[in-house]
């Protein structure tokens, strides 16, 4: 006996269904996945799927607490380099101690289950946010650069950097706080370059140095972070075209229209602190996240007291009064 997630209803899996295997629930019909036990974790349902594995939502039955496994593609347990990339990402991460990193409990292998085991961040992405509310909130998008800066200061200071800032990569726990994941990509901030055909981040928030193949430092997550900060306020992404090519052409040659000009009510203190995170230049840019974080506390402060003295309740009148005189 299982319980479906959708209608919370007991249901019967019939035992000639393999692990992970999924039927759907008769009285509502959300699907319902066959559980799979390694070692003390019990997977039960998916959350997302990517190119190295599966996330799920599992339970530990030792510390009964929710956690997220990831389990590796089966077709990728045989390459070495495929095994080496997902155990790098987990070595990564999980060296890095920060409320807005996603936490790693530990990796292993199961019985040819290569798993790694982390936090619970299963409140949907900023990606799923910005689809179902068209623009996200301007205070709850300085809110969201403010500690994703900071998360990424702290993966600097290890000396890595994260080089695949999205809104996909960004997501939320039931608290609501954002998590920052998906350390495939990170490499030493004093690694060799990649090579010449090859640059690794999403088209439409990839820093203009990377596509020039230009020296990438943690100014390039910076870029990255403000794109998607900026799809996030706005509604749009920065640049769009009909090809990849031309997509990526217009990082590094066309100028960002300010956010502000895209929708109106955006305040200036946040629109000014975005296009200088977007610089063309990195030398442009802030020059530390202590800075860009600096510019967006300021614009969130400005933001609240220009709220607060806009939306003072009719009863108050009087003692707003004498608080002025």
């Amino acid at each position: 006996m299982v319980t479906c997630s959708g209608c919370n209803t007991k249901v019967f899996i019939s035992g000639d269904l393999p692990p992970l295997a999924v039927e759907t629930c008769k009285k509502c019909g959300t699907s319902i996945m066959m559980p799979l036990l390694l070692r003390q974790f019990e997977l039960r349902s998916v959350i997302a799927s990517g190119g190295m594995g599966t996330v799920y939502r599992s339970h530990d039955t030792v510390l009964d607490r929710m956690v997220a496994v990831k389990l590796m593609k089966k077709e990728l347990l045989s390459d070495p380099k495929a095994f080496e990339d997902f155990y790098r990402e987990a070595r990564a991460c999980a060296a890095l101690n920060h409320t807005n990193i996603i936490h790693i409990y530990t990796f292993d292998e199961w019985e040819g289950q290569r798993y790694l085991v982390m936090e619970l961040a299963d409140c949907g992405s900023l990606d799923n946010r910005i689809e179902r509310q068209q623009r996200v909130h301007e205070l709850d998008v300085l809110d969201i650069g403010i500690k994703i800066a900071s998360a990424l200061d702290m993966v600097l200071k290890h000396g890595l950097i994260h080089r695949d800032i999205k809104p996909g990569n960004i997501l939320f726990n039931s608290d609501g706080e954002p998590k920052l994941v998906d350390f495939g990509l990170a490499r030493r901030v004093e690694a060799e370059p990649e090579s010449l055909t090859e640059t690794h981040g999403t088209p439409y928030y990839v820093a203009p140095e990377k596509i020039k193949r230009e020296p990438e430092t943690f100014l390039s997550d910076m870029y990255s972070l403000g794109c998607t900060l900026y799809h996030a306020l706005t509604g749009h992404v920065p640049f769009e075209a009909p090809t990849v090519e031309e997509l990526v052409a217009a990082h590094v040659h066309t100028p960002v229209t300010p956010p502000n000009l895209v929708v109106p009510d955006i305040s200036q203190g946040t629109s000014d602190a975005l296009l200088k995170v977007m610089s063309k230049k990195p030398a442009d840019r802030f020059l530390s996240y202590d800075e860009f974080r600096m510019a967006f506390e300021l614009s969130r402060s400005q933001l609240l007291i220009h709220q607060s003295t806009h939306d003072v309740p009719a009863t108050r009148g009087k003692k707003t009064s004498w608080w002025r005189r």
